[in-house]
């Protein structure tokens, strides 16, 4: 069989990019060696960044918001137990200033992974994508022409061929390590063991508190929905010293305690090399191994990774663009997944067990997560002077963020006027014009300081949300300055 682009994985990351690539008219194809999600829940919760990207899609109604994107990380204390003395609550560092501005349309997602899994894996299927649980990737090969796998469900093997390969396979990645990239970080950092329990614990969430070091146990922390997870030293359990445990953890013995699963976890840090090799590219943690922490980068920034990479894919199978802009995907992902893993480590946040955390700048969290810096040939006037992330309102519209949210009118935010195709958005006849004559989507808005400009100024902004370019004023030739810009930024073929 033929397709545009296969994924290979079905976690978080590679449902997230069949989404994105169906929801823009792509021919993709995803297979998952699994039947379905894991049963661990995994990561929990998703910042108001990935709300963002779900309601360009239409999923956002079906989602459950959280707190999660209101820059604050999830509260952790050391304490005997549940029930028991709390102190020395360690703080996400820095705690994000509270501010009156509003940064976004959306929440955050409060949902677990193996239940956010099943709801993209729908809306991609709804949309046109082929996902094929219970199918494994047995080798692949790529050419100048595209990449051919075979794979193999229920039945013989058989052979996919398609234009580019998304390699979403996980922490391990086999087509990462069969395209011998390698990776820079931390590296292996400890096992633990878990166990996921459901129990009737709500009450002593009252106090914003999800995240408890249990003194001589381990680390207790709630999925919000019944669900809790225990994790414990790396060694062998019985059933009866489980349930032991978790009493100890909870501080009493009188609850009725569910074991739903338990699991063994290696917890490790390090970004690959390179995202990309021909026409393979990777994403998730295929791409970087992010441990887990209270700024959510690991889920968080597959997501991003998954989004960023399918507006490229879908411009160059469209024809709209040459090869060259799939280049910027690395220029534009990698030094993010760098600076995440840089920040988690710079942070008290229980990963630096063998070493003092890392003397590095601290960036507010409401910076990390819609205030990244993209460099790349698919931006202009982002220069090495700037820094990789900084508070949306400081950067002021700058070329290479995420255009800022402002409500147009009740219910409809700047942010919506973006993500299907390039836009320019200004408020004089001249622009509108120029906007014509380039091909690009004419947006007219009053908020124009928000994005740096004067009444005569215009910006540039990409199909995923970030700006391009920007003419800080009226210049003497617009369309010719805005189809320069365009023709650049976007690799066109016009």
């Amino acid at each position: 069989m033929k397709t545009s682009v296969l994924v290979v994985g079905g976690g978080l990351a590679g449902t997230s990019a069949a989404l994105f690539m169906a929801w823009r008219g792509v021919d993709v194809t995803l297979v998952e060696k699994h039947p379905g999600s894991s049963p661990h829940p995994r990561a929990v919760g998703f910042n108001a960044r990935v709300g963002e990207l779900m309601r360009a899609t239409g999923l956002a109604d079906e989602l459950p918001r959280s707190n999660v994107g209101k820059g604050f990380g999830i509260r952790r204390v050391k304490a005997e137990s549940l029930v028991g003395r709390k102190y020395d609550e360690t703080f996400w560092s820095p705690p994000a200033e509270i501010s009156d501005v509003e940064y976004s349309p959306s929440k955050g997602v409060g949902v677990a992974q193996d239940r956010m899994e099943p709801l993209l894996r729908d809306k991609a299927r709804q949309l046109g994508a082929d996902i094929r649980m219970s199918t494994r990737m047995l080798e692949f090969s790529q050419d100048d022409e595209g990449v051919t796998a075979i794979v193999q469900g229920d039945g013989e093997p058989y052979e996919i061929r398609a234009d580019y390969l998304v390699a979403a396979d996980g922490h391990r990645s086999p087509i990462r390590e069969a395209l011998g990239i390698t990776r820079t970080g931390r590296g292996f950092m400890h096992t633990s063991r878990s166990v996921l329990f459901r129990a009737p614990l709500d009450e002593y969430l009252k106090d914003g508190i999800g995240q408890f070091v249990i003194d001589g146990i381990g680390f207790l922390t709630t999925y919000g929905d019944g669900r809790w997870v225990l994790m414990l030293e790396d060694r062998d359990y019985t059933e009866a010293e489980l349930v032991a445990r978790i009493y100890q953890a909870i501080g009493r013995d009188d609850l009725p305690v569910e074991i739903i699963t338990t699991g063994r976890w290696t917890i490790s840090a390090g970004v690959a090399d390179q995202f990309s090799a021909g026409r393979i590219f990777l994403a998730g943690d295929a791409a970087h191994t992010l441990p887990p922490s209270r700024g959510g980068f690991g889920a968080n920034v597959g997501i991003e990774d998954a989004h960023n990479l399918a507006w490229k894919l879908a411009a160059v199978l469209g024809g709209e663009s040459r090869p060259s802009l799939l280049d910027t995907y690395d220029a534009e992902r990698r030094p993010v997944a760098t600076l995440c893993h840089q920040q988690i480590f710079a942070r008290n946040d229980g990963h630096n067990r063998d070493g003092e955390p890392e003397d590095a700048v601290l960036y507010d969290n409401n910076a990390m997560h819609f205030g990244m810096l993209y460099r790349s040939d698919a931006v202009l006037g982002a220069g090495p002077e700037l820094p990789p992330a900084q508070l949306p309102e400081l950067w002021n519209g700058q070329p290479g963020t995420r255009a800022p949210h402002a409500w147009i009118e009740p219910g409809k935010s700047t942010l919506d006027l973006f993500q299907r195709g390039w836009v320019l958005v200004a408020d004089h006849p001249q622009w509108e014009e120029a906007a014509q004559r380039a091909g690009v989507t004419y947006e007219r808005i009053e908020q124009l300081e928000l994005f740096g400009l004067s009444e005569k100024g215009a910006s540039l902004v990409r199909p995923d949300g970030y700006i391009a370019w920007r003419s800080v004023d009226l210049p003497d030739d617009p369309a010719g300055a805005l189809t320069t810009a365009f023709r650049t930024s976007s690799a066109g073929t016009r």
